[in-house]
């Protein structure tokens, strides 16, 4: 089992502490077929605000760009219908508690990782396990001072907003909100329980991701991100490889209009033997970058 931390650095791909001007050199591939050309970029969704990640290559793919594209929307509607989601998907029923849901063994890991987040138990008791946990790892992103709007997600639409440059969206809101919620409520408790010692120190357990996309190492980015879900195929499944699969035909697709797109998902979409860039080659694309 990955553990619910994996599964969430992987749809969240969130960003560790850095030093101060840290120059980031992410990974960008590109591809050009028919009428229009890609861009590829892997996402960091939360970053402090020191670390410089518009290198000269993504500067330049941003000017040609004339359409941005991201996984999701996060305009207003978007975040309302969210937030309808949390309120009815997020929440244990009322006769039960989280604190005693949770194994005798796991109750120590349970005590640590809200006094490590400062998270207090009334605010999590009533939570679903899969909300709980992202509660305790943003609220340590939080204190550590680091913002969504210092994301690549997040600057990458505010200045293609800025310049008037039309925005398109691979996924819909409830499809991503599927992978954070599953169905199977046993797995999901067991998902958190396993968390549980990572959730103490989310920052220490996700620097050399962040180590790595900065220095655009796929090699060491792969293995970091889903190395561990090797084990795991259903797991790979859901979270990777079918959603990778959904987007190869809207890339295609988008190669055959005159324009040129700047498309930013989560690092760990673009890395390895079924990351996107791969898929574009085995579909005949010729594709620029590692």
């Amino acid at each position: 089992m990955p553990g619910m931390r994996k599964i969430l650095l992987l749809v969240l791909l969130l960003a560790a502490p850095a030093s101060a001007d840290t120059i980031a050199n992410p990974t960008l591939w590109h591809v050009k077929s028919g009428k229009g050309e890609v861009y590829l970029l892997g996402s960091v969704h939360i970053l402090p605000p020191d670390v410089q990640w518009h290198s000269p290559a993504l500067r330049e793919a941003m000017a040609r760009a004339d359409v941005f594209v991201f996984e999701v929307s996060q305009d207003q509607a978007s975040i309302a219908e969210l937030q309808g989601l949390v309120k009815s998907h997020g929440f244990l029923p009322p006769d039960q508690r989280l604190s005693t849901l949770l194994r005798p063994d796991a109750k120590d890991d349970f005590a640590a990782a809200l006094a490590a987040s400062g998270v207090t138990l009334e605010q999590v008791d009533h939570d679903r396990p899969w909300l709980a946990g992202l509660q305790m790892m943003f609220a340590q992103i939080a204190r550590a001072k680091f913002s969504p709007d210092n994301g690549v997600d997040a600057s990458l639409m505010a200045e293609a907003r800025a310049a008037g440059k039309p925005m398109r969206y691979l996924e819909t809101i409830a499809q991503q909100f599927a992978v954070l919620a599953p169905d199977d409520t046993k797995l999901e408790l067991e998902e958190f329980e396993s968390s549980l010692k990572d959730l103490r120190d989310v920052a220490a357990e996700i620097q050399p991701l962040v180590t790595a996309w900065s220095a655009g190492d796929q090699k060491a980015l792969d293995e970091l991100l889903n190395g561990d879900l090797d084990e795991f195929p259903a797991a790979r499944k859901a979270l990777l490889d079918d959603r990778n699969a959904r987007w190869l035909p809207q890339i295609r697709a988008m190669l055959k209009e005159k324009h040129v797109f700047l498309i930013t998902v989560g690092a760990g979409h673009l890395t390895g033997a079924k990351g996107v860039p791969t898929l574009l080659r085995k579909a005949g694309y010729k594709v620029e970058g590692p």
